[in-house]
């Protein structure tokens, strides 16, 4: 075996055809975009590289032939932050079964990780946010993976936890059926919202998508910029943000919520894209793109990505949650029945606060991630995430 960094064109090509011969007989994995993988490693789309690294390989057998492949991060940003050790990160791994293969790929990580300083690195995780790529899937296999969420085989935890990794957090993944029952608690809760007259709900209205990006950014900058390390968010972020969504975003399902006309909560839902993007083999080029289209127009697609909450901090604790759910839930389980299954984004385990929140909303766990840290000096202590 050799393993060589990805440098060229065939390399390149090699790390985005690998996943396809090692899914060929897994009927619910989902081709990513490969765009959006290579965006990934792109300085000029990537923002991370303004304050970090990457690198990845590609491991072949001696005749030439792929069988895995990985990268490893560094983000300057995140390196000290919460850790007790300047921790780097390890992705987009995808190796056959063979222990020897995959170590090989996980000592190249750490070997570049530690000539950069690093002391531990996280991983799967991405290059980026966490939003997209991050975490090992250890249980769920038998569902289709949202998208940007990764997808993997059984054996790949047991080479990450016998390489050394240990859990650093849990990754829950919650779903139901829309037009399952809420529990009486939280529709109680909604009931004495409703009562108060100061309190208004509503859904996004494209016609007016300037004004709801507005009230986006107001709860945003109120709920999550206190937090720290979280940089309040411009007008022009938030109207890109919109503007990335807006071929998907279907009116219905974004929620908003208002204290005497003040946004101060959302709720926002969007169809769950890899339902079209499986139909288009990982290509979004012209054909793909009319191949999007028709599925679009079809309404091919059945399942609805809770994506986040947002509530400002004085209207925590109050029902605002709960009657933004029966909000939304009116419309879609009474009038707008086009979405039978609900997926939540993904909740870390240190956040109990969010995942009671979306325990009330119902369902079940149905997908479990994990974010694995190794520690390059196995003596010392191992320490999880500190709770929020």
């Amino acid at each position: 075996m050799k393993i060589v960094e990805v440098s060229t064109k065939k390399h390149q090509k090699d790390f985005l055809k690998l996943p396809v011969k090692i899914y060929k007989d897994e009927p619910n994995w989902i081709r990513p975009l490969d765009k959006d993988i290579e965006a990934v490693f792109d300085p000029k789309k990537n923002k991370t590289f303004r304050n970090g690294e990457c690198i990845r390989w590609m491991l072949y057998t001696n005749d030439g032939e792929p069988i895995g492949r990985v990268a490893a991060f560094i983000n300057k940003k995140t390196v000290n932050k919460d850790n007790d050790q300047p921790t780097g990160g390890m992705g987009f791994f995808e190796c056959i079964d063979d222990k020897e293969a995959a170590f090989l790929l996980m000592d190249a990580c750490k070997e570049w990780l530690e000539e950069k300083g690093m002391e531990a690195m996280d991983g799967p995780v991405n290059f980026g946010e966490r939003d997209k790529w991050w975490g090992l899937l250890v249980d769920g296999f038998e569902r289709e993976p949202n998208y940007s969420c990764n997808y993997n085989l059984p054996y790949y935890q047991t080479f990450f936890e016998e390489y050394g990794f240990q859990i650093y957090f849990k990754q829950f993944t919650y779903g139901r059926k829309v037009k399952d029952p809420f529990a009486p608690k939280l529709v109680e809760k909604a009931k004495k919202i409703y009562q108060n007259p100061d309190y208004t709900f509503r859904h996004l209205e494209m016609s007016k998508l300037d004004k709801y990006t507005e009230d986006f950014r107001t709860v945003y900058n109120k709920a999550w910029a206190r937090h720290k390390g979280v940089a309040k968010m411009s007008s022009l972020q938030a109207k890109n943000i919109m503007k990335q969504l807006k071929p998907i975003i279907d009116e219905q399902i974004i929620w908003y919520g208002y204290y005497k006309d003040e946004p101060v909560a959302f709720y926002i839902n969007l169809p769950e894209v890899n339902q079209i993007f499986k139909h288009v083999n990982g290509n979004l080029n012209w054909w793909g793109k009319l191949v999007f289209l028709y599925h679009k127009w079809r309404k091919t697609c059945k399942k609805m990505l809770g994506l986040v909450f947002g509530i400002v901090p004085e209207h925590q604790g109050k029902g605002v949650e709960g009657a933004l759910v029966m909000s939304t839930a009116k419309k879609v389980q009474d009038e707008y029945h086009r979405y039978p299954d609900l997926e939540m984004n993904w909740i870390g385990d240190f956040n109990p606060k969010m995942l009671r929140v979306v325990e009330q909303v119902g369902g079940e766990i149905v997908k479990t991630h994990i974010t694995y840290r190794k520690l390059f000096d196995e003596s010392k202590p191992f320490k999880r995430a500190p709770m929020q």
